[in-house]
């Protein structure tokens, strides 16, 4: 008899395995609310009052020195009262709690324990938040999402594209609407080239004419040429190209100027021109000159027209979406100026901490610190940071080649034609420029 619940037990346990095996893979947040929620929540009950001495969280009601007659002791008080913390609630990616701080408390000492908290937790990582005076919220993310970027999903928006997702379980998206002008940099195979291939593959299924600006030949935006409008892939056409989007913005001012309103959006739908985003890849390659008149003069009048389209475009419908290897002030005062017009800022990995702190650094230092500790192994991995200060790590849909031809092939058909752009590339090519 006792062989039969042996066997009985035994067997239980493997369809227990199966079974949690089997939800890992379709229901990781079904799995995570019914076993490792529990198990935390009570790890952190159980170690608070331990982690918080050990990582100078907790305090003592008492000073650090006292009177005895004539004398002054001092050393470490003996009571150590550590701040209060509210029962951690689950979230789908982790649990989260509040701690009340003591008088005297700031948030900085905790977002110091960050590390030390998700270690005595047995969690992938603890983020810190001072969402108000006197409290901090933490925020325990069980496991690493971006290890499977695949499994968000979003409405679908016009301007808005599904690009991956975020180190808080969400979606990350990038949405042109709200986010009018992107900066993009990384480092050779950080994973930028696969993010902006996943933003034109999203992109190229709405109606929004698409401009390329490649001047290494066209090598990478090339694979989207059929539903590009327009593909420059040398300065001389880019200058051609971003002329007639700037002569664009004027005609698209003066028909909202017309109308009596603000926005291109504001319009009826029959008299509103198509948006229109421009992607450059390796902004480098426009700014660096030769050394020659001409080549200064191309590169000064390529900056004049980015940062024109930066400062206006926004309401005109006209977005700029920029990928650098290097974003710093060698390549002229210009770029500097423009950034401060890319409100949107993406950092993957780096070769030097210069880049990072020109895309983050005037929005917030922490995330600079946060893109400088991604690693070679980390390919799409990326800081997030965006007007309001905020930032998260993210990481982006792989896209394969085959896939990005295949899109552009299928999604040809809805590309608009811009007669006075495709004018300039041929009167550029009649002059000697190549296409």
């Amino acid at each position: 008899m006792g062989a039969i619940w042996l066997a009985f037990f035994l067997a239980a346990v493997a369809w227990a395995v199966v079974a949690g095996v089997g939800l890992r893979e379709r229901k990781p947040v079904l799995l995570w609310y019914l076993t490792g929620y529990p198990v935390t929540a009570w790890r952190v009950v159980r170690t608070w009052r331990k982690v918080a001495i050990h990582t100078d969280l907790a305090v003592s009601p008492r000073p650090r020195r006292g009177l005895v007659g004539d004398l002054v002791v001092k050393g470490d008080p003996l009571r150590l009262v550590p701040p209060r913390i509210s029962f951690p609630k689950a979230t789908p990616t982790g649990l989260s709690a509040e701690v009340r701080l003591h008088p005297g408390q700031t948030p900085a000492p905790f977002i110091a324990a960050a590390d030390a908290l998700a270690h005595a937790w047995r969690v992938h990582a603890v983020r810190v938040t001072s969402p108000e005076r006197g409290t901090v919220h933490l925020a325990a993310i069980a496991t690493d999402p971006l290890q499977r970027p695949n499994l968000v999903t979003a409405p679908a928006a016009l301007l808005s594209a599904l690009v991956g997702i975020l180190e808080s379980g969400g979606a990350w998206v990038i949405n042109l609407r709200r986010v009018p002008h992107w900066l993009i940099a990384g480092a050779t195979q950080s994973g930028k080239s696969t993010l902006l291939a996943r933003l034109i593959t999203q992109l190229a299924q709405q109606n929004v004419a698409l401009i390329g600006i490649d001047c290494k030949g066209g090598i990478e935006l090339g694979l989207f040429e059929p539903r590009l409008s327009a593909l420059a892939t040398n300065r001389r056409e880019a200058v051609a190209v971003l002329g007639e989007v700037v002569d664009d913005l004027g005609r698209r001012m003066r028909a909202c100027r017309g109308a009596g309103v603000r926005s291109i959006w504001d319009l009826p739908e029959d008299l509103r021109p198509v948006p229109m985003v421009v992607i450059v890849d390796e902004l480098a390659e426009l700014y660096l000159t030769d050394g020659t008149r001409t080549g200064k003069a191309d590169a000064e009048q390529c900056s004049a027209y980015l940062l024109r389209i930066a400062q206006l475009g926004a309401a005109l419908g006209i977005h700029l979406v920029v990928a650098a290897q290097r974003f710093g002030s060698e390549l002229g005062s210009g770029v500097t100026a423009l950034r401060a017009q890319l409100s949107g800022r993406i950092c993957h990995r780096v070769n030097d901490p210069g880049t990072a702190e020109m895309a983050l650094g005037d929005l917030n230092k922490d995330a600079v610190t946060v893109a400088q500790s991604i690693t070679t192994t980390e390919q799409g991995t990326a800081v997030v940071a965006g007007p309001d200060g905020g930032w998260d790590r993210a990481r982006s849909h792989l896209t394969s080649t085959e896939e990005a031809r295949q899109i552009a092939l299928k999604y040809a058909g809805l590309t608009p034609e811009l007669p006075g752009i495709y004018r300039a590339l041929l009167q550029c090519i009649e002059d000697g420029g190549t296409w």
